[in-house]
């Protein structure tokens, strides 16, 4: 047999026997009564006992009503016990007083079974809720922890294997006896190998970043040097939809030479870079340019242009986690971690997008020195 669900226990306190008899007699159905007809004697049932919920007077010999309830709220055994005034005293200054202290509600004597019944069950019920919301907080926060530490053990175990699979090739190689086509293919191997060496390392750094823990290691770089490679590595993909890259310096077209430095991490940079363009390539229609400005200054900014706007669902929350639309295959990291790059360095990431010039511009803020990096960060 299914045993009968717990009922809700109440403690009721008042140095008049009358008033507890009338209140016994409210709620003597559907409730675990128990009664102090003293502050002193309250404090310790409800340590004790820990009621699901308190109806308290005011005025009391040894201790008035507004006290026990200060103690109450300052235990922290105690304090999540929702109190109700049940008293006598009705000027708007003592109910303020009351619920100013903690209580959840006030009941004016005399008083009447249907209201007070209804009162108690409400709060009842709100306690309860909130409760459940606590315990379903609980367990996300557990879930979110134990993925975050499943993810790290991954990170961590997938770099072994994978560092004796890059070291592999060049073994392979050196034997000799490999045709061209078996070398390059070995070459590719290796490649492939270190980009997701690269990967996993970055989203190491990542992780970091989000818990504040990462240490840059930031140096001088030609960020002008490092937006051609990228043009140059992102061709094809550029080429597929007939879209062509344009750099710009302070607004004037790159005769290839000009430098514009920025003080940062390379690797990191490049990155955030390449996700940027590779997001801008991806949302431009055909045939268009995108482009990129490198202001100087401190910070320097680099202003990545594309047509082609942001759909209106995600632009609230571009940079935040998952945020991704309409893109196969999308995991809405890329511009996600360009924020905590940036920030990481000192900086910031900003977008900004029309409806009406149908256009969209990343701007990255990133140190031009590292006098500029202590300034800002």
């Amino acid at each position: 047999m299914n045993a009968a669900p717990k009922q809700p226990s109440v403690l009721i306190v008042d140095d008049v026997p009358a008033n507890i008899r009338v209140l016994v007699d409210y709620l003597r159905d559907g409730h675990e009564l128990h009664v102090a007809t003293s502050a002193t004697a309250a404090l310790e049932l409800a340590a004790r006992l820990a009621p699901d919920i308190i109806l308290l007077d005011v005025v009391m010999p040894d201790m008035d009503g507004y006290a026990v309830c200060r103690r109450l709220k300052a235990d922290p055994a105690t304090r999540g016990i929702p109190v109700i005034f049940v008293t006598a005293r009705h000027a708007p200054e003592d109910e303020a007083l009351g619920l100013s202290l903690g209580a959840v509600d006030y009941i004016v004597k005399p008083t009447s079974r249907a209201v007070v019944r209804a009162r108690v069950k409400n709060h009842l019920e709100l306690r309860a809720a909130r409760e459940s919301l606590a315990r379903q907080n609980e367990a996300l926060k557990e879930a979110a922890q134990l993925r975050e530490d499943v993810d790290r053990i991954m990170r961590h175990d997938l770099k072994a294997p994978l560092t004796g699979i890059i070291g592999l090739p060049p073994i392979i190689a050196d034997e000799g006896g490999l045709s061209d086509g078996q070398v390059t293919l070995l070459k590719l191997i290796e490649e492939n190998g270190f980009k997701m060496l690269s990967m996993i390392n970055l989203s190491l750094d990542l992780f970091k970043m989000e818990r504040g823990t990462y240490t840059l290691r930031p140096e001088p770089v030609d960020a002008a040097a490092v937006v051609r490679r990228l043009f140059v590595e992102l061709a094809s993909l550029a080429g597929y939809k007939k879209n062509t890259f344009a750099l710009r310096l302070d607004g004037r077209p790159d005769d290839g030479t000009a430098s514009v430095t920025v003080w940062a991490e390379r690797l990191l940079f490049y990155t955030m870079l390449a996700n940027c363009l590779k997001n801008a390539l991806e949302a431009s229609p055909d045939e268009k340019a995108v482009t990129v400005d490198l202001r100087p200054g401190d910070p320097a900014l680099v202003v990545i242009a594309n047509e082609g706007v942001v759909p209106a669902e995600i632009r609230s929350r571009f940079f935040t986690k998952y945020a991704t639309a309409g893109k196969a295959g999308g995991t809405g990291l890329g511009a996600y971690s360009t924020r905590l790059i940036a920030e990481a360095h000192g900086g910031f990431a900003r977008m900004e997008t029309s409806d009406e010039t149908g256009t969209t511009t990343i701007t990255l803020a990133l140190p031009q020195s590292e006098a500029g990096r202590a300034a800002t960060g």
